[in-house]
């Protein structure tokens, strides 16, 4: 019995320093702390944005700008967002659910995006982090193993775009930010020009009669390939179902696709649940 007592102990202090393990390297607590790094900066002074300031955009993104009730309200410079999603890995696999929380900086600029699921049993998490002019990218198995790390000028670059989905989509009040360029196409599309860093990215907007925001399509967003490499591929982010979050009117569900040679892969789909912008 004393040798049973005994065994039960060393599992339960084995298990203990298990789960420490996993909590000390865990990507959800290296989120909280970037997150927390981040927020430490103090925002600049608030600006109100005016229909002065969007006199300049093309006429269909003037028109999203209002219908997002972004007019007469501060320029967001700080959002804090979650979601549910699904993320299939490839054309044909199962899908893969669980929550996502975004931490998100335009000015310095901060991104942070993480995800826990579960893949064949087991724990998964996914954080990517913009951390002002570098982009990683890491995929953590059971809190321990890094099945995915990757870094470097073509991550940023893929990195960039997104951190310009995001401005167009859910900090409509900054696309008046003066490192974004426009050109319309005509009056359900334009095309804008996002400079960061060493980094000059563009997308295609396109609009409903409505005036929402319906697709966003990039050349420039590199696909992770099995080799480590980031391949440049089509890139669109289909979203819909405009709710109202605190006042502003924006996007709540749709989808992230590849456009693959032999057709699109619609790899993730995300609906947003909360958002909170400052």
């Amino acid at each position: 019995m004393t040798a049973m007592i005994w065994a039960l102990s060393i599992s339960a202090g084995l298990g203990l320093l298990l789960a420490a393990v996993m909590w000390k390297t865990s990507l959800t607590k290296a989120f909280e702390a970037r997150r927390a790094e981040a927020m430490t900066v103090p925002l600049g002074g608030e600006r109100i944005l005016g229909e002065a300031d969007i006199a300049h955009l093309p006429p269909p993104v003037r028109r999203y700008i209002a219908l997002t009730e972004s007019v007469g309200r501060p320029v967001v410079t700080e959002i804090m967002m979650h979601f549910d999603a699904v993320m299939y890995e490839a054309p044909g696999a199962p899908g893969m659910t669980g929550p996502v929380r975004q931490y998100e900086r335009f000015d310095t600029p901060e991104r942070l995006f993480l995800m826990t699921t579960r893949m064949k049993g087991l724990p998964v998490a996914v954080l990517h982090d913009f951390d002002r002019d570098r982009a990683t990218m890491r995929v953590r198995l059971a809190g321990l193993v890094n099945v995915v790390d990757t870094d470097g000028a073509d991550l940023t670059r893929t990195e960039t775009v997104t951190i310009l989905n995001d401005l167009c989509f859910f900090a409509p009040s900054r696309l008046v930010d003066p490192r974004l360029s426009w050109r319309e196409i005509d009056d359900r599309r334009a095309r804008v020009r996002f400079a960061l860093g060493g980094n000059t990215v563009s997308a295609e907007l396109i609009f409903n009669a409505a005036g929402e925001l319906v697709d966003f399509m990039s050349e420039d967003r590199g696909r992770l390939e099995k080799d480590g490499t980031l391949r440049p591929l089509r890139w669109s982010t289909p979203l819909g179902t405009y709710r109202e979050f605190d006042g502003w009117r924006l996007a709540s569900e749709g989808d992230a696709i590849w456009h693959l040679e032999d057709g699109p892969f619609t790899y993730g789909h995300l609906r947003l649940t909360q958002y909170d912008a400052r």
